[in-house]
């Protein structure tokens, strides 16, 4: 291929999530360059399906260890500080991450349903008697945060201000390469906050996550107050923006495609369909980083040891060799067998099931109230290397 037919297959992963659909690029890279290289953030991409979920698996010659963002301030050796066992190689990784298993399991998950059901209802039930408002703003921006509050114990008097601490550390502005100042200030704030919670849990436990945390134990191994301090900001800045990008997308992909919606209001049993099908169609986390351990040959050419590594689950998740009429947003699809978005192997997101539930619960609590909706405009995509989704999607509804 010449360098002039490259050209205009640039791809830029800080400019991508605010295009309305950057997966006609995908399409290209998959079919054009499978083995992407950009030279001027240094990086080397993966865009197929096969290569990427063989990627995910690769956890021996595809290393996490330098964290798996490109944001310059949450790369390298020391990512772990920030994204917990997420930037861990085995053995770190498996240790912490069996460790942490103990206290988070989907049982505790499961058995906060009908308390995520409660807090949705806080949220949304206001939303819909306005009959218009901001999905994002008054409910899918609220619910993440408030449920990992109520996790790991967080008093609900201190609530809104952690969401709002939150909010700042993940948000970015336009052409921002890096973490911003406020969004340093709000994580050291945040670790304040939780390592006072945590001396307190340590002087007198609760029924917590935070309080199971300090007591896990494996043949004499603990977590240390560090090891727990950085799985709760982990909850913050993988648990949160993600799921609040979930619901984002499946209510915007469903209100372009009514006919989509119409299914589930009228089958609640297909709630969960779409939740599959939102993640498969526009994930919020797309696109994910390692590091090569050793020399890598892929397509003819070679990723020196040391490269930054993209696994593009975004374009993975569209690869026709995958999915059938991959293009298409349809909550009844049949192929679901190939869903890459949480990631496999050893990594495969310990979050999955409270994503999956939380997702559940707050569309199936819509579907029941709403009967239609429609898009209204003012809608904002985020600026973001990690995730994809909106920062603003207000609606109108018409509630049954």
């Amino acid at each position: 291929m010449t360098a002039a037919s490259l050209e205009p297959l640039l791809f830029d992963p800080y400019d991508y999530g605010v295009h309305e659909d950057p997966y006609p690029i995908y399409e290209r890279l998959r079919a054009e360059a499978p083995i992407y290289h950009n030279p001027e953030i240094d990086f080397w991409a993966l865009s197929r399906h096969a290569d990427v979920g063989a990627g995910f698996r690769d956890n021996i010659r595809l290393s996490s260890a330098n964290g798996v963002s490109l944001d310059p301030a949450a790369w390298g050796p020391h990512a772990h500080r920030t994204m917990s066992f997420l930037a861990m190689d085995d053995p770190a990784h498996l240790r912490l991450r069996k460790l942490v298993y103990q206290g988070f399991t989907p049982r505790r998950v499961t058995e906060m349903t009908d308390r995520i059901r409660e807090i949705t209802l806080q949220h949304l039930e206001p939303a819909l008697a306005a009959g218009e408002f901001d999905w994002i703003d008054d409910v899918a921006g609220k619910l993440p945060m408030d449920v990992i509050s109520e996790l790991l114990g967080v008093p609900e008097a201190d609530r809104a201000e952690l969401r709002r601490q939150a909010d700042l550390l993940l948000h970015r502005e336009e052409g921002v390469l890096d973490v911003p100042v406020p969004a340093m200030e709000a994580a050291i704030f945040l670790i304040g906050y939780y390592a006072d919670m945590l001396a307190i849990r340590r002087k007198q436990r609760t029924d917590d996550l935070t309080s199971v945390l300090l007591d896990v134990e494996a043949d004499g191994d603990k977590l240390t107050d560090d090891e727990i301090l950085g799985f709760m900001f982990l909850m913050v800045v993988a648990g949160n923006e993600t799921t609040t990008k979930l619901l984002g997308n499946a209510l915007y992909w469903a209100g372009r495609n009514p006919e989509q919606y119409a299914k589930a209001a009228a089958n609640p049993e297909l709630v969960g369909d779409w939740v599959e099908e939102t993640l498969r169609y526009d994930a919020s986390s797309q696109i994910l980083a390692r590091t090569a351990a050793v020399d890598l040959e892929y397509y003819g050419r070679t990723l020196p040891q040391g490269s930054k590594v993209l696994l593009l689950i975004g374009a993975a998740n569209r690869d026709s060799s995958a999915f059938h009429d991959p293009d298409r947003f349809d909550i009844e699809r049949a192929d679901k067998g190939g869903l890459i978005s949480f990631g496999k192997g050893v990594h495969f997101c310990l979050g999955a099931h409270l994503a999956r539930l939380e997702a559940g619960i707050v569309l199936r609590e819509f579907t029941d109230r709403v009967a239609a909706y429609d898009l209204r405009p003012g809608s904002e995509r985020v600026h973001s290397v990690n995730v994809r989704g909106f920062a603003k999607l207000p609606v109108t509804v018409e509630v049954r």
